[in-house]
């Protein structure tokens, strides 16, 4: 997934909150986690111009506030990390770079989405996204589309899969029809050697 794989209101616009909203309302509150909070993750990025996806894995970590880190162990070592409104990269065998935040919109809606879920706080989810719920029985999906129409134009959707109060993968449809799926926790290590999208959706947990 572009930077973190990323993983995260009011929920609707309405006056009255429906029970949808507020079913997922208390969902993303039961999701809270207390800082620095890391899981292992194993992403997918398939893309149109290539055959194949682009797996990568390693640890992604909230380390409170704004701050991400995402650090990939294999193929190569890399470490990505947005604090303090500048993302910062060092690569194995590089010079560090680093870019403000302003410049890459897109990730400043993973840092948003990412956060408010580790967060439990549905109420900075919902000012970037508009969110609905799909539950069936013990397993859920948090749909996030993107309310501003720029932000669209680059990601269509961000869906969040789980069961119970535990959040399984995150994947990240772009409007280009390129998509990153990310495996977290314990499902990482459960990543296919070739890895579908379809087969992936489905070991999240289908598409409810």
């Amino acid at each position: 997934m572009a930077l973190l794989t990323s993983l995260l209101l009011p929920l609707t616009c309405l006056a009255t909150p429906t029970p949808d909203a507020d079913d997922a309302k208390a969902l993303i509150a039961s999701l809270n986690r207390p800082a620095p909070a890391r899981t292992p993750f194993a992403e997918a990025r398939f893309m149109r111009v290539l055959d194949k996806p682009l797996v990568v894995s390693g640890e992604l970590a909230w380390l409170g506030g704004d701050r991400l880190e995402r650090r990939v162990e294999t193929p190569t070592k890399e470490v990505s990390t947005i604090a303090d409104g500048e993302v910062t990269q060092e690569r194995e065998g590089k010079k560090p770079r680093s870019f403000s935040l302003k410049r890459a919109p897109q990730l400043q809606v993973l840092l948003d989405s990412f956060v408010a879920l580790l967060a439990g706080d549905p109420s900075r989810l919902g000012q970037s996204f508009d969110v609905t719920l799909g539950r069936d029985a013990d397993r859920w999906r948090l749909t996030l589309t993107p309310r501003d129409a720029r932000i669209a134009k680059q990601i269509a959707g961000i869906h969040v899969y789980g069961t119970g109060q535990l959040a399984r993968c995150m994947r990240m449809d772009e409007s280009d029809g390129d998509t990153s799926i990310d495996l977290l926790g314990d499902l990482a290590a459960k990543m296919p050697a070739e890895p579908t999208r379809e087969g992936l959706i489905a070991q999240c947990g289908g598409a409810m």
